[in-house]
């Protein structure tokens, strides 16, 4: 059985010679305690030593990615193709498969086979006799160095490393020359306070400046090559007429030394933005297609690298930026924010308000897949960008329209966009109802009706022909309308049986022609009766 033990110096293939000694792997360390012990359980059967430190790069890098270097086929073509029957022992599982397939041997690498190669690596200066163990400390520090230069120059970390710095670097240079422009303008407005007013862009305000010196000679000063004729003109008249201070010339010659500063930063701002835009379109086209280079940079410092923003969500990269607003939020059980960085993109700035919630929940789903496509694609363009940028911009040109095409003339669909307009209606308010003077009930009157008021009933004497059901209709319409608070259904009815006695008992006088007796009368007759009986 044989053993494949890799050192700085080469490939060491060492022969077990006692292969029970694998099963027993808890008590090995003590053999290799002495080398006696050692030389005892493993003997040297071959060493292949690098020629160089790029050789031993190369076979340590090619090992690390599972793949089997030149020195290390050319060993085992040489070495262990004789002994075919044996088994091999590898440290790395990887290895062991791809030197399986190519040379059809049977590699064994588990927790036992790691203990013996520990075991090995104990006593490697005695099993090694003919390395002297200072050439191996200086081929195993030189392998350091180079592999630890190799892994910097090829990780994509370093080139997010650049980007993120850079973006950092351009925002602090913003500031600077915001500083330094204002304390310009106010510095030489005490002199010649109207340019101010006239030349609003802050460079050309700074050039003009370091030109003319003080304004006595702006009449002399040909401004052609900075500022168009009509500003030009404006800039000498308004010169002449100045109202600010006068100032020496040290103060000039400060003010000019300034503006020569921001002149040069503006410079350097310019170079490393195209540096940003050329750094971004070879890492993340994409990305940089969709969004913009600066907010694409932004994004990855925020992220931490490309990698890093690649694993985000989409609803991680909407909010990126507004962390603070996003935790006050579920603190104070309030709306969460609905975008952070991404509010700089161009798309979501071309919105109108109610629109931007959405455009930016789109463009981060975008966002994230060409994230995704730049860091874990093989020979990227940016043609996964420029399309979802087309769809993005139809989908905004749809939203703004208030989904015209899909209403169609309805009124259904045309109340739907209508109520995202405001209309303006004017109320007037009522000035009587700031009145706190009583209000007197008013009477209703009933309006008559056309087929009734036509039939009048009159009782007249001796009328024989009326009957009880219209003396009846008679008594309801000459009830009176205007009562304050109607009866009960109980007293109506009773209202209405006493009426309907009355006027029965009115018309069987009024037919028989009998005259009703006084009640004096009625008293006599009684009186007379009682009399009679005692």
């Amino acid at each position: 059985m044989l053993v494949l033990f890799e050192t700085p110096a080469g490939y060491a293939i060492f022969k077990l010679l006692d292969e029970s000694k694998l099963s027993e792997i808890n008590d090995l360390y003590q053999e290799f305690n002495t080398p006696e012990g050692a030389s005892a359980v493993v003997k040297l059967k071959n060493f292949i030593k690098f020629e160089d430190t790029t050789e031993a790069l190369a076979a340590t890098t090619a090992a690390i990615e599972g793949k089997i270097s030149k020195p290390l086929k050319k060993a085992l073509k040489k070495y262990v193709s004789k002994d075919i029957q044996d088994q091999l022992l590898v440290g790395d599982a990887k290895l062991g498969s791809a030197i399986k397939e190519k040379f059809d041997l049977q590699c064994v690498a588990n927790s036992n086979v790691q203990e013996l190669l520990r075991c090995i690596r104990s006593q490697m200066d005695s099993l090694l006799a003919g390395l002297p163990k200072k050439e191996m400390t200086a081929m195993a520090l030189g392998l350091a160095h180079s592999l630890s230069r190799y892994k910097l120059k090829f990780s994509p970390d370093k080139i997010d490393t650049m980007i993120v710095q850079a973006q950092c670097l351009l925002d602090d240079l913003d500031k600077e020359l915001n500083n330094y422009i204002m304390r310009c303008r106010e510095w030489y407005g005490w002199h010649f306070p109207e340019l101010g007013k006239i030349i609003t862009d802050n460079t050309l305000f700074v050039k003009v400046v370091k030109l003319i010196g003080t304004r006595d000679n702006a009449s002399k000063t040909d401004l052609s090559d900075i500022l168009p004729e009509d500003l030009e003109e404006k800039v000498k008249e308004a010169a002449e007429i100045s109202m600010g201070t006068e100032i020496s010339d040290d103060d000039i010659l400060n003010i000019q030394n300034l503006c020569d500063e921001i002149i040069s930063i503006t410079d350097y701002r310019t170079h490393l933005t195209d540096y940003l835009k050329a750094r971004m379109m070879a890492m993340a086209p994409n990305l940089t297609v969709l969004i913009g280079e600066h907010i694409g940079a932004r994004l990855i410092a925020h992220a931490g690298s490309l990698m890093n923003l690649a694993k985000q969500p989409a609803s991680t990269v909407q909010i990126f930026g507004a962390e603070k607003a996003l935790f006050r939020a579920l603190k104070t059980k309030k709306d969460t924010p609905k975008y952070g960085l991404i509010y700089h993109a161009q798309l979501v700035g071309q919105c109108s308000t109610k629109n931007k919630g959405k455009m930016s929940r789109m463009l981060a789903a975008k966002a994230a897949l060409a994230t995704r496509m730049d860091a874990f694609g093989e020979d990227v363009s940016f043609e996964l960008g420029a399309e979802h940028k087309v769809k993005l911009e139809n989908k905004l040109r749809l939203l703004e329209e208030g989904n015209l095409r899909r209403i169609s003339g309805t009124g259904k669909a045309k109340a739907k966009f209508e109520k995202y307009h405001s209309k303006s209606e004017v109320f007037q308010y009522p000035v009587a109802a700031d009145s706190t003077l009583e209000k007197k009930p008013v009477k209703r009157e009933h309006s008559p009706e056309p087929e009734t008021s036509t039939k009048k009933i009159k009782l007249e004497d001796g009328a024989n022909d009326v009957t009880p059901k219209k003396i009846k209709i008679e008594k309801i319409r000459e009830e009176p309308a205007e009562e304050p608070a109607e009866p009960t259904s109980e007293k109506k009815k009773k209202k209405k049986k006493k009426s309907l006695d009355a006027s029965q008992a009115d018309t069987t006088v009024e037919n028989d022609e009998v005259d009703a007796p006084t009640p004096k009368s009625e008293k006599k007759k009684k009186k007379k009766k009682s009399i009679t009986e005692e």
